[in-house]
């Protein structure tokens, strides 16, 4: 998917400063620092669980034999039995005090629980209430795949008034996914070649164009199988799931109690389908079509639909506000703009950096997040009107910003890997060119610079396995799913599928919204019920359907302003 949470944006542009994408924005992080107080190096460790491997059980699904079924019960009794050892967090993290910080050590394979280990790195706010209040807690993934949920006990400490309730009775717990941030960080290329610009035009207009593109995906996979390490091949969504149910058990939960975004609705409904009896209390908001056949091909096809129509959303609204922005009165006139900005863009890169790939990769914040149609609209506005500073600061690269670019890259690298390990992919290079080339002529906002993005899939080394089916098994309790209509990165039939799939669950929908995240905007109808569930376990007896949040209000907002709204 586009990343900013599945989110994603054009192969080789670094993630918008300012989303990820099918993810959102995401904090500057430091991979591979030590957790000096915590031992967790970021490393390949040998041996760490070594101990006699209990008995196969059976087969836990996602085409896993009994044995990795085994490993995964011999991984989460180490965890139970070593608990979690907080501390605070190291001073280069940006985490400071009451956050604290911990680390879960997982196997490499779980088929072989006894050779490479991993620590993955976590971290937590206590519960606010009493301890009779405390249900225990609350882990968050933010989607990706690739994105650190480090973040997540920050809205407690900076008392965001939505999670307010649910802080009084959970521990709020973030954690970096394996291969991510400060859990033995993958990589596949240079930051700094990363984030490098201008990049070429993602939109081909010839077939020299094309094949431009196709080298440099064939490039980018090659290179990730040379550097991704031991690593790279176990970065599956299988694999993470099994990764949250070792953090479960080392934190002392009975079952899981979990809330994820974008891809981390798809996480949370693997772990569903192969730990049921484990589950807890589960939200999962801005779904990924969990169908086997959707998973990643055919959902990344859906999304450039999708971004189109969020798309032509964001342009009806500027050309409403046109008397704040100058950009035009109507959606037409706007797109035109557009379009003569990306001309321009590709003539001469603005500022020297800021191509057509970057302002795709700047825009498209716009269809991921309602906040920052005020911010991209500002932007463009001060550009159209002679002042090209705060485009070129919010489009082009900061080469200065290593930790930035090295979070970036790192991102890019382990959202490429769990997709092109996680499904097949299309070999046939005729098959992307049919496909895209068609939606283009309808959908041309995000189509070829999504493709572009995935193509490293088509050449990917290593056999990639059927999908997971996900769907209710024994012992699922129900499931909250929360989703907008219009929402760009997870296109709505996601949920509907979803809902279909696990029984027992509740759908709520945001009526003619498409914001990324529903549970994170003001929406009375959707955070009380949202608040309800994770608090007291209510739920409806029936699907709800709610109106949409209000509309952003047409102000010259900045990109950074705008990026610390969707944290």
């Amino acid at each position: 998917m586009t990343q900013t949470q599945l989110c994603d944006r054009p192969r080789g542009t670094p993630r918008p400063q300012g989303p990820r994408g099918p993810r959102g924005p995401k904090t500057p992080r430091r991979p591979g620092r030590r957790l000096a107080v915590l031992g967790a190096t970021g490393t390949l460790v040998t041996g760490v669980l070594a101990a006699a491997v209990p008995a196969a059980t059976a087969d836990i699904g996602g085409g896993a034999g009994a044995g990795v079924a085994a490993g995964v019960r011999y991984a989460a009794e180490h965890a139970a039995r070593e608990g979690v050892h907080w501390a605070a967090c190291p001073s280069g993290w940006n985490l400071p005090a009451p956050v604290e910080c911990g680390a879960v050590r997982v196997p490499v394979d779980y088929a072989h629980p006894r050779g490479a280990t991993i620590e993955l790195a976590l971290d937590r706010v206590r519960g606010t209430g009493t301890p009779a209040e405390r249900r225990g807690a609350l882990v968050y993934n933010p989607g990706g795949p690739g994105s650190s949920g480090m973040r997540f006990p920050l809205r407690v400490t900076t008392g965001s008034a939505l999670w307010k309730q649910a802080a009084r009775v959970y521990d709020f717990v973030g954690f970096d996914p394996r291969g991510v941030g400060h859990s033995a960080p993958v990589s596949c290329e240079s930051p700094r070649e990363y984030v490098k610009a201008p990049k070429p035009d993602p939109v081909p207009v010839d077939e020299a164009g094309k094949q431009l593109w196709r080298g440099r995906a064939a490039r980018y996979a090659e290179s990730c199988a040379q550097h991704g390490g031991a690593l790279l091949p176990q970065l599956t969504t299988p694999n993470l799931a099994r990764d949250l149910d070792v953090i479960r058990a080392a934190l002392g939960e009975r079952r899981l109690n979990y809330l994820g975004v974008s891809y981390g609705t798809y996480l949370g409904a693997v772990y569903a389908t192969l730990f049921p009896g484990h589950v807890g209390r589960m939200v999962v908001d801005s779904v990924v079509n969990p169908a086997p056949d959707q998973i990643w091909y055919r959902d990344n096809l859906d999304q450039d639909v999708a971004f189109q129509r969020r798309w032509e959303d964001w342009e009806t609204w500027v050309a409403r506000h046109d008397a704040v922005y100058h950009l035009g009165r109507t959606a037409a006139q706007v797109e035109q703009r557009w379009q003569t900005l990306r001309a321009t863009a590709r003539r001469s890169p603005i500022g020297g950096t800021v191509g057509p790939a970057e302002l795709v990769n700047f825009f498209q914040n716009a269809p991921y997040y309602d906040v920052y149609w005020p911010a991209v609209a500002g932007a463009w506005s001060r550009y159209a009107a002679g002042d090209a500073r705060q485009l070129i600061a919010a489009a082009g690269p900061n080469y200065k910003n290593a930790a930035a670019n090295t979070a970036a890259e790192n991102e890019n690298a382990v959202y490429t890997a769990v997709e092109c390990n996680d499904a097949p992919w299309p070999r046939d290079w005729r098959t992307w060119d049919r496909d895209n080339t068609a939606l283009n002529a309808r959908y041309p906002f995000m189509t070829w610079p999504n493709a572009w993005m995935n193509l490293p899939c088509a050449t990917w080394s290593g056999h990639r396995p059927t999908p997971v089916d996900v769907r209710s098994r024994p012992g699922l309790p129900p499931v909250l799913i929360v989703a907008g209509t219009r929402d760009a990165a997870t296109p709505y039939q996601g949920a509907v599928e979803l809902h279909r799939r696990l029984g027992g669950s509740r759908l709520i929908t945001e009526r003619d919204a498409g914001s990324h995240g529903v549970t994170t905007l003001v929406n009375p109808c959707i955070n009380d019920r949202v608040t309800a569930f994770l608090v007291s376990g209510r739920l409806d007896d029936h699907d709800v359907v709610c109106g949409p949040h209000a509309a952003p209000r047409p102000t010259m907002m900045k990109p950074s302003t705008a990026q610390r709204a969707v944290e």
